[in-house]
């Protein structure tokens, strides 16, 4: 009787410990967690570019669940906030046979239909009854706890709980350092916007999705993508964002850009060049592969013809060469060199003033730097303040490429020495 009444005391005792499905501990509220979802309402969630949730998304026994009837239009919800660098941790079950999955970094725009085209996803599918369920089978990229089209894991040492029972999954991204992992097993461990990470990009499925995993923030989106799925225990840990210095010109080849329209560049010297096509209405930009957030940019610059350039910052390129963004003028002297131009509607937002036109050096090597804080946006040409505006809307914009323009009329333009600190 005395071992038979210990046993059920040990039974007791943990049950009364075990920890309540979204809640947080003291520990993990002292150490920074915060949760996603309370267990009783959707607040802090709303449908992908929307105000309010429309889709098939309701609380049922302390769960975020959806009915499977979701699709590219409604089939995705988001968090209100964006989030840069965090420690992200959820449960999930889905359907016999179904398909599901969490995507991070999502950007909303209206060029952008669906969250994936720019965030990368967490699989959550059920790999055992899949080609049972759905006739088909699944291709590696495409099976639980990848990288969605990206990384694969050893499936042989991976912990996969059936469908219809709860697996944890985690997301650690920790400025570019991406870790998942499954029931508490790393499945897969990369680094984004290394060589490797762009050449699987532009090899497979995003290859004709040029936005795609750019973005060093964003929202959270969770998908239902035609099956019935729950999800609860959602809550996240923001990590600190480091500042980095890199070069965005190694004054060799064009690494780490992508060319847009018509107009020539190359290398020469240890400069960058640009040459304009014949045809004075067609625009070129080389842009920089990554995205930049908060920067201080700094390029030297050599004007050799009657033409105008500059550099395009938050900015957004819709192949062939329509670009979206601001501008930093870069023109002959008496055309606003170190000004902000505007291409979404409002035009210019500041101009240079006539007595400071003689800073710019005609035919010479100019220095000019841009250093963008947020709404706040400070341009210097050769050690001389040019520009100090704070503007809401530039504000809103995050996480986009920088371009070089090319000039119009032809032209050639010459950059070095390019340096980027950002955060």
């Amino acid at each position: 009787m005395k071992k038979i009444f210990f046993i059920l005391a040990l039974a007791g005792a943990v049950l009364s410990c075990e920890q309540k499905p979204n809640t947080l501990t003291s520990k993990e509220k002292a150490d920074g967690w915060v949760l996603l979802f309370d267990g009783q309402t959707l607040n802090g969630w709303r449908d992908f570019k929307g105000t309010s949730l429309t889709g098939p998304w309701e609380v049922q026994d302390g769960t975020i669940w959806t009915d499977g009837k979701g699709d590219d239009g409604n089939g995705y919800i988001v968090t209100d906030r964006e989030y840069a660098n965090f420690d992200l941790k959820w449960e999930w079950k889905i359907a016999r046979g179904g398909n599901s999955g969490l995507i991070y970094h999502a950007v909303e725009a209206p060029q952008y239909s669906v969250p994936y085209v720019t965030g990368p996803e967490y699989q959550i599918i059920d790999d055992d009854n899949w080609e049972e369920v759905n006739g088909y089978p699944l291709e590696p990229w495409q099976r639980c706890a990848v990288d969605y089209a990206m990384y694969v894991p050893d499936f042989e040492t991976r912990i996969l709980k059936p469908a219809g029972e709860w697996n944890q999954s985690e997301i650690i991204f920790d400025n570019g350092h991406v870790t998942y992992l499954l029931n508490g097993k790393v499945t897969v461990e990369f680094d984004a916007w290394t060589p490797d990470w762009f050449a699987r990009k532009n090899a497979g499925k995003w290859s004709h999705a040029p936005e795609y995993g750019l973005s060093r923030t964003g929202h959270i989106s969770i998908q239902d993508h035609g099956y019935p799925a729950s999800f609860r225990n959602i809550k996240i840990k923001e990590l600190p964002t480091k500042p980095i210095e890199k070069d965005l010109f190694n004054g060799k080849d064009l690494t780490g850009w992508t060319l847009y329209g018509k107009d020539k560049w190359y290398v020469e010297n240890g400069e960058l060049v640009c040459e304009s096509g014949e045809d004075s209405s067609d625009y070129g930009y080389l842009a920089t592969d990554e995205y930049y957030d908060d920067f201080d940019l700094t390029v030297e610059f050599k004007q050799e013809a009657n033409g105008n350039s500059g550099v395009f910052f938050r900015s957004t390129v819709t192949p062939p060469a329509r670009v979206n963004g601001w501008q930093v003028e870069v023109a002959p002297k008496g055309n606003d060199t170190a000004g902000i131009y505007e291409s979404y509607g409002r035009g210019w937002l500041v101009q240079i003033p006539e007595e400071k036109e003689g800073i710019l050096k005609e035919g010479e090597w100019n220095t000019l730097r841009i250093l963008a804080q947020g709404p706040r946006i400070q341009t210097w040409l050769n050690g001389e303040p040019m520009v100090d505006i704070t503007d809401e809307k530039v504000g809103l914009i995050k996480n986009e490429t920088i371009l070089f323009p090319s000039s119009l009329p032809p032209d050639i333009v010459g950059l070095r020495k390019q340096g980027l600190r950002h955060g």
